[in-house]
């Protein structure tokens, strides 16, 4: 894809709107919304790079209630013929064909691959990469097992989301203590993730969100780790215009 003069890719991830509380919540939602509605000038696609809720079930006909301002202003900018990518996270891994059939807006469960001009991207949220996270890679497999999701889609709605949303905050899923701090390119897992890929195939720029710490590292010749960071504490976002990928903050 070749961007025409005065256009950006944009990029965020990690907003985790429903927690702690709906009523906490709807401030970030806002702030989330007004940033949706001024890249829409010159975005020439936006890329969602999971955990846009802190938690999300889709059951056969229900989806969980709220973030309708959120949904509203993602339908908007998608039927203005806004490309829209949506990377499923740890929180919403269990995002079915919703977006995809009432927003047209395609859903990956895992990385994927893209051309910018003459930049080579390798896209994903990176929950379960690289080494180490043994316990999170056991429960994950778990949590996307067919049968563990139709046991729990026999739950009512009213009590499947309640618990999910209730362990997801008690376990302090949404960030951890070591998220505040950069732990070194030797112990940042996303890291050797992306050392280790490019060992078999360069990319220019491997973006991720799952880390909640914005940074962006260099990884090998021109080739550059990003991690987006958070629309919690940060409100960070990427920009590519065709040349260059900076990390921003949006602070209005």
């Amino acid at each position: 894809m070749q961007l025409p003069n005065n256009k950006r890719i944009y990029f965020a991830s990690d907003q985790h709107f429903g927690a702690p509380t709906p009523e906490l919540s709807y401030p970030r939602e806002q702030k989330f919304v007004a940033w949706l509605d001024e890249i829409k000038t010159d975005a020439e696609a936006l890329f969602l790079l999971g955990d846009l809720f802190d938690f999300w079930f889709e059951y056969k006909t229900v989806v969980p209630k709220g973030f309708i301002r959120v949904l509203g202003k993602l339908a908007e900018l998608r039927d203005s013929g806004i490309p829209i990518y949506f990377f499923v996270g740890n929180h919403d891994l269990w995002m079915a064909d919703y977006f995809q059939k009432e927003l047209n807006i395609p859903v990956f469960h895992d990385n994927q691959e893209y051309i910018f001009g003459d930049k080579t991207f390798l896209i994903g949220h990176g929950d379960g990469k690289g080494p180490g996270d043994k316990g999170y890679k056991r429960m994950k497999k778990v949590f996307t097992n067919p049968f563990f999701k139709w046991l729990f889609r026999w739950l009512h709605p009213d009590i499947g989301v309640k618990l999910a949303q209730y362990l997801s905050v008690k376990n302090k899923l949404i960030s951890g203590d070591e998220d505040v701090t950069f732990l070194g390119e030797d112990k940042e897992w996303l890291i050797l993730y992306s050392k280790r890929k490019l060992e078999t195939k360069h990319y220019n720029y491997l973006i991720f969100g799952h880390r909640h710490l914005p940074m962006k590292v260099s990884v090998g010749e021109n080739a550059e780790y990003v991690n987006l960071g958070d629309w919690i504490v940060y409100f960070t976002y990427g920009v590519f215009d065709g040349e260059n990928f900076e990390i921003k903050k949006y602070d209005k």
